[in-house]
């Protein structure tokens, strides 16, 4: 008997200028999902991936090299399963995604907007990161329970 494996679910993580947040959070979402989902993150006005956010997450050990900032514009929506805006700028500029089913709204606050030298300020990106990365957990241990499964 053949044994067929439904497609990967695909996730577009939107942030405003997909320099921070909506970086951070494809990279650490790839990382938990595995080969479950597949996922891109772009924004609304590009502003290229900042050092620190990069940084940050390669700290974890989580390779960031074939991530670039890009235009939300320039993607399908509609091959897309979940959309999730991470800040409240794109949630409300985000284009109507035509017939996309799933819209999720979590608004992190900005790293970039950290005051202070240096050091404070990695360590606003590193707390952006954390918070992300439980948010990313929660949800996919919520979407493993409600298929009945978990990953091996």
């Amino acid at each position: 008997m053949a044994t067929f494996r439904t497609a990967k679910k695909r996730a577009l993580i939107v942030c405003t200028g997909n320099a921070c947040r909506s970086q951070m959070a494809e990279a650490l979402w790839r990382h938990e999902a595995g080969d479950e989902w597949e996922v891109a993150s772009a924004g609304t006005s590009p502003a290229g991936f900042h050092p620190l956010a990069r940084a940050c997450l390669e700290e974890l050990g989580l390779d960031t090299s074939g991530q670039y900032s890009k235009s939300v514009f320039s993607l399908d929506p509609a091959s897309y399963d979940l959309v999730i805006t991470v800040c409240d700028s794109a949630n409300e500029s985000c284009p109507h995604f035509g017939r996309h089913p799933r819209h999720e709204h979590w608004p992190f606050p900005d790293p970039i907007l950290a005051e202070g030298g240096p050091e404070a300020r990695t360590v606003e990106f590193r707390r952006i990161r954390d918070l992300i990365h439980d948010r990313i957990r929660s949800f996919l241990a919520s979407e493993r329970a409600a298929k009945g499964g978990v990953r091996s």
